[in-house]
């Protein structure tokens, strides 16, 4: 099946339009989205990896007090990293976090670095990881596509076909680049994720207090005789750590 056209103009400026004034009054208070600090904001987006946002709270608090900057980080033995990082698991995420914050202040004098290439050179650090830190953290016009981002832009622009399919995958990150604003680039991006989190869950959305229930084409799409406002492309399960009420890996 070949892949549906991009978003229209219309389309994409109407999305905008509705995602930033839903999150003006809906988005969640996290406290890495009250600083641009880039090692701050890739400890929360590696804490949210596989774990969920109220588990992370505490843990991304706790982190921050012992190893406050990545030359802190990078000093620390790695069995008081690992031990520090218990009990969220995965286990491979601070010794990862812990090389970023070794090679950072070996090659780019305790910074972490804010342009793409270099980001996406650690290892640890993929694509969805960098656009968030430069998006969050810089600044700069860079999409992001999680498991709740795509779900979101799946059913509204899409609506059928494999969401997990590698040829699907691309094409939302072409549509994610498609529809991101020039300005609000941050308030965007945390929108679709709080969205994605909150409403167009992956079981049981909330279509009813969708902003975009009436341009969503998996909602027009809905089988007759189906549960109402539940969309049939559902296809993409929640990201871990980006659950209803918890967030985003």
């Amino acid at each position: 099946m070949s892949l549906p056209p991009l978003p229209s103009p219309t389309a994409r400026q109407w999305f905008r339009r509705r995602l930033l004034a839903w999150y003006r009054v809906n988005g969640r208070d996290l406290p890495w989205r009250t600083t641009s600090d880039p090692y701050h904001i890739l400890v929360s987006e590696i804490m949210l990896q596989q774990t969920q946002v109220d588990r992370v709270l505490p843990k991304y608090r706790e982190w921050l007090d012992k190893y406050p900057s990545l030359a802190a980080l990078a000093s620390a033995p790695e069995e008081d990293v690992t031990a520090t990082w218990r009990p969220l698991g995965y286990n491979i995420r601070p010794r990862r976090l812990h090389a970023i914050a070794r090679e950072s202040v070996a090659r780019y004098g305790g910074a972490l670095p804010s342009d793409e290439a270099t980001l996406l050179s650690f290892k640890g650090i993929g694509a969805y990881t960098a656009g968030a830190v430069l998006s969050f953290a810089f600044g700069r016009r860079a999409a992001i596509l999680d498991t709740n981002v795509a779900r979101v832009l799946f059913r509204v622009f899409i609506g059928r076909g494999d969401p997990k399919a590698h040829a699907m995958r691309r094409h939302l990150w072409t549509v994610s680049r498609t529809v991101l604003p020039m300005r609000h680039v941050f308030d965007f991006n945390q929108a679709l994720m709080d969205l994605g989190a909150t409403v167009c869950t992956a079981r049981n959305p909330n279509c009813g207090v969708c902003p975009m229930k009436r341009g969503c084409i998996s909602r027009r799409r809905e089988a007759p005789g189906s549960r109402a406002g539940r969309p049939r492309a559902a296809g993409l399960a929640p990201r871990p750590g980006a659950q209803p009420v918890t967030r985003r890996g």
